[in-house]
Order: structure tokens, then C-alpha cells, then sequence
């Protein structure tokens, strides 16, 4: 399994097929089909970066040429006289490796396709392995749908690819495909610890499972993170999870879990605190947020994940404590925060200094919940909070230190374009606030009020609507400003719980519906029906002119 290189994705490099780890579907498929001589014309493996894809492909030429035998393949790629080191090495003269991505075009195959009109040199098979083959042209492929589908017995086809969509039907049907699957963790974990032990390094089950998170499930990734490691504790010193943390660019999530902890009982300080730790530590305000939203993620969907299938991910006391705040948060607080959570990434290319915007994003988030307390009220607390913000902004602007101070564009955003407080208008009704639109060609908040909005309480100065995703994201927003402008004072627009009555455009919907019922059950209907049983009464428009 070993060879002389110093670097451990290629030293520990699988030369045999027992020596794969989480593929052992697949390589019992194949070594029976090359047993029993059924082996394909071409096989196609696909799956991600460091599965095996390449190294399946090498040991499947050996298995074909190996003269021994595929019962007795080299596993030390010192065989003499069969074909094994000289493939392993890449130096075999009937075993050509192309690398598609440098290779593309139609020439490049149609040399190929030539070459293999000629019998292999000394091996049983000549065999073309071809790596990142999505990057050949249409006009490639094509060239070679002939030769692959109908190859001399003598020739062989192997095929690698990390994007199988990529390849055309016609070149996916004409060969034997395999579906490299990425490595289980636990498996994963089993092996990078033996290779550490192998190797002397002193590595603790922790920093290892760092190391199998960050690899996804690649061997070959896991590895390099390994390689990556040890040589940092040449001298000797253990790798454990803070150091891993540190060269590997990963932050402790258990930090985040604490963050979530004050969050949701509304600890400003020590959350700010924390998130500068984070920061400080060198985490980038957008991992952080995606960091976030992973643990969102756990906390909505935590009962049904078990410590050993999450990749990883948590470890059984980050496990428990997500588990805790789940059991205290309502399922649409999450929701919530999620959503605010996507736009605030789309923020950060907005803002010269990134950093302060996640810090006034977690501000934002801790008004939904009271303080020290876990309640049913959480989406309506911003909208309050904020709303008092607006009210003793407003009180600031009739100070007049304030007003020299203030500039152009200050003023131009706040105060009602032409009219003052004497001309103040009132709007007493959700119906009259919709009227106005219309009467200034507000076509856009009408819709939305008619469409998405399910009101749930209407007084003047103070709107309290329930959450429904299908809002515009800045209805809210451009409401408050128009109705200012409108009336000259500040209204309250708070999302609630509440179910909220059924909106406008559902109403007329209902009592549409409601009238053509009763129209269907009049005897005038009836006598149409008569007349023109297949008759649809599809809509009812009643007489003005008619008193009675």
C-alpha cells in the first residue's frame, strides 16, 4: 500500500483492490467481472474530488494485465515481469493516462483513436484512462462513440470524471458506470487515525474529526489536512483541537452555541463579546454568517440527526446543548432568523465595513425575543423596538441643536415633502388606507395589501399585520415612509403571530363565490338551466337600476 513518497495522499495510495475504504461495493463488482471475464468495453467512475476515482481506474488496469492473476495482484507495486509497477508508476507503455482537461479537442482523440487501431506491446490490454473526461468538446465525444461502443477486444476504455452531467447520454450508455460515493465519517475517522498512528504523529480522536469534517468525505483531503498538521508538530507536541483549529482556519462552534445561548435571552453585551472572539480569531463575517445558519439549521431539525450521522458537525456536547435551545424556541423563530440571517450575506457587499453589519444583524435579532425569557410574542418585539427607536428619533428632530446639525439628505429622507403639521390627513381603515393608494398611484403597496397582507388589528398610528413569506421584503419599510409622508406621524407596522383576518383579494374571492351560490339557488336560474342544462353560471353582475 505504501510507496516512497513523502506525501501521505500518494505514500498510503490504494494499490490493490482490498485496499480501497468505502467503495467495497464497487470493487467487488468489478474483480468479479474481470474474474469471470465480463469485464466492460469501458467503465466510468464519477464522484467527488479524492474518493479514488483515478486510483480505481489504475488498479482496474493492473487487475486486466496483471499476469499473475487478479488474485494476486501486487500490493507493494514491486512485481517484476507483469505490468503492475510500470501501470502504478505511469510509465506503462499499453496503459496511457490523458488528462481531458489539457486534451479537449477533436485531434487529440482522433490521435488516440489511431493509436488504437494498433494491439498492445506486451500487455493482454491496451487501455486509454482518461481523467476529467466532461472536459472533452461535443466534437470529441463524438469521434469517439464509434470506437467506444464497438473497441477492438484489445482495448479498453476507463473514464473519470467529477461531473458526470456534463458528459453526454450517448458517451454515459455505452459504458459500465460506478457511482463513487463519498466516505462515511466514522470510517473515515478509523482510517486517518491508523495512518496517524503509522506515521508517529501524536493526534488526538478530536483534531481528527476536524479534519474529517473539513474533508467532506475525501480520503485524499484528509490526507493533505493530516500531512498538513503533522508537519506543524514536528516537534513533537500533541495536535489537538485548538491547535487543528488554528491551522486549518476553523473556529470552535461551541463558541457559536453560546452565542445562540445569550441570543435568544437577549444578553447584548456578552453576544457582541463573543462574536469579536469569533472575529478576532481571524473567521471572515460571511463564514461566520453561513457558520450561522448551519446552526440554525441544527437547532430546527435536531431531533432528527443523531450524533454519530452529522458528519461530524457536533460532537455530544454541542449536540445536547442545541438540543436545549431547540426544546425553548418556537419553530418559526428559526424560520425567521433564517431569512434574516440570507439577508444579511446579500448585505455585506453593501457596506465598506462587513464587520459591523453582522454585529447590527445579531442587535436586530435579539428584539425579537424579551429579555431572560422565551415567549410567544418574539416577531412582533422588533417592529416595537424599532418603532420606539423611530419615536424618539422623531422627538429629536423638533430639537433644534439637532436640526443644525442635521444634513440635507437627513432632512429630505424625514420630513413630509409638502405638507406640515397643520395639514395632517387620517386614515381610520385598513379599506380607506387602500382607497389612498389608489388615489396616489401607490400600485404596488395595493397589491400588497390586498394580496399578501392578513390584518390582524387597524387603529390610527398603529398597524399590526400577521407574517406571511410572500411580503414584499421592503413592504414594511416603504408602508411606514408613506404613510409619514401621508399623515405626518409615525405608525407602528408590527408582524404578529396571529392568524390575522383572510386578505382582501380572498374576500371578494369568498363572497364572489358566496353570491353565485345563492344566484344558483333562485328560480330564474333554474328556468335558464331548462332551457340550457349545459348553462355554467360563471359570473353574476347585479342591476343598479333595479331598487327591489
Amino acid at each position: 500500500m505504501k510507496n516512497n513518497s513523502t506525501v501521505l495522499a500518494l505514500k498510503y495510495r490504494p494499490q490493490v483492490f482490498k485496499d480501497l475504504i468505502g467503495q467495497e461495493v464497487i470493487a467487488e463488482t468489478i474483480y468479479n467481472s474481470i474474474k469471470f471475464n465480463k469485464s466492460a468495453n469501458a467503465f466510468l467512475f464519477t464522484g467527488i474530488r479524492g474518493v479514488g476515482k483515478t486510483t480505481i481506474a489504475r488498479i482496474v488496469a493492473k487487475a486486466l494485465n496483471c499476469k499473475k492473476g487478479i488474485e494476486n495482484i501486487s500490493e507493494e507495486s514491486s512485481c517484476e515481469n507483469c505490468h503492475c509497477k510500470e501501470i502504478a508508476n505511469s510509465n506503462h507503455i499499453d496503459v496511457l493516462e490523458m488528462d481531458a482537461a489539457s486534451k479537449t479537442g477533436v485531434d487529440d482523440v482522433r490521435d488516440l483513436i489511431e493509436f488504437s487501431r494498433y494491439g498492445p506491446t506486451s500487455a493482454k490490454y491496451k487501455i486509454f484512462i482518461i481523467d476529467e473526461v466532461h472536459m472533452l468538446s461535443k466534437q470529441a465525444f463524438n469521434a469517439l462513440l464509434k470506437t467506444l461502443e464497438e473497441p477492438p477486444d484489445y482495448l479498453k476504455f476507463i473514464f473519470a470524471t467529477t461531473e458526470i452531467k456534463k458528459i453526454p447520454v450517448t458517451v454515459v450508455s455505452r459504458c459500465q458506470r460506478f457511482d463513487l460515493s463519498r466516505i462515511k465519517t466514522e470510517k473515515l475517522f478509523q482510517y486517518i487515525k491508523k495512518i496517524a498512528e503509522q506515521e508517529k504523529g501524536k493526534v488526538t480522536d478530536d483534531a481528527i474529526k476536524l479534519i474529517v469534517k473539513i474533508s467532506e468525505g475525501s480520503v485524499r483531503d484528509a490526507l493533505s489536512l493530516l500531512d498538513r498538521g503533522l508537519i506543524s508538530n514536528l516537534e513533537g507536541e500533541e495536535l489537538n483541537l485548538k491547535k487543528a483549529q488554528k491551522i486549518y482556519g476553523y473556529f470552535d462552534k461551541s463558541l457559536l452555541i453560546e452565542l445562540f445561548f445569550n441570543l435568544f435571552k437577549g444578553e447584548e453585551n456578552k453576544v457582541i463579546n463573543i462574536y469579536r472572539k469569533i472575529y478576532e480569531a481571524g473567521v471572515e463575517p460571511r463564514t461566520f454568517l453561513n457558520d450561522f445558519l448551519e446552526i440554525l439549521y441544527f437547532i430546527k431539525n435536531i431531533s432528527s440527526i443523531k450524533v454519530d450521522g452529522t458528519n461530524f458537525s457536533l460532537n455530544d456536547n454541542e449536540f445536547n446543548e442545541i438540543e436545549i435551545i431547540s426544546k425553548s424556541v418556537d419553530p418559526k423563530d428559526i424560520i425567521l432568523f433564517w431569512q434574516f440571517t440570507i439577508e444579511a450575506i446579500d448585505e455585506l457587499d453593501l457596506v465598506a465595513n462587513p464587520n459591523l453589519c453582522v454585529e447590527m444583524f445579531l442587535i436586530r435579532l435579539m428584539y425579537i425575543k424579551e429579555k431572560n425569557e422565551y415567549n410567544n410574542e418574539g416577531l412582533t418585539m422588533i417592529n416595537d423596538k424599532i418603532s420606539q427607536t423611530n419615536n424618539q428619533q422623531e422627538k429629536l428632530l423638533n430639537n433644534k441643536t439637532v436640526d443644525q446639525i442635521k444634513n440635507i439628505t437627513q432632512q429630505d429622507e424625514i420630513k413630509p415633502k409638502s405638507q406640515d403639521k397643520t395639514s395632517k390627513l387620517s386614515i381610520n381603515s385598513f379599506e380607506e388606507l387602500i382607497e389612498f393608494c389608489i388615489k396616489k398611484k401607490e400600485i404596488k403597496l395595493k397589491y400588497e395589501l390586498e394580496n399578501n397582507v392578513n390584518l390582524v388589528t387597524f387603529d390610527e398610528g398603529r398597524i399590526e399585520i400577521a407574517f406571511n413569506e410572500n411580503l414584499d421584503k421592503d413592504f414594511i419599510k416603504e408602508l411606514s415612509n408613506k404613510l409619514f409622508e401621508w399623515t405626518n406621524i409615525r405608525w407602528i407596522i408590527s408582524l404578529s403571530k396571529k392568524e390575522g383576518l383572510i386578505s382582501k383579494k380572498q374576500e371578494k374571492k369568498k363572497n364572489k363565490n358566496k353570491i353565485l351560490e345563492s344566484v344558483k339557488k333562485s328560480t330564474i336560474y333554474n328556468k335558464v338551466l331548462e332551457v340550457l342544462p349545459d348553462a355554467e353560471l360563471a359570473e353574476f353582475i347585479p342591476n343598479k337600476d333595479k331598487h327591489d
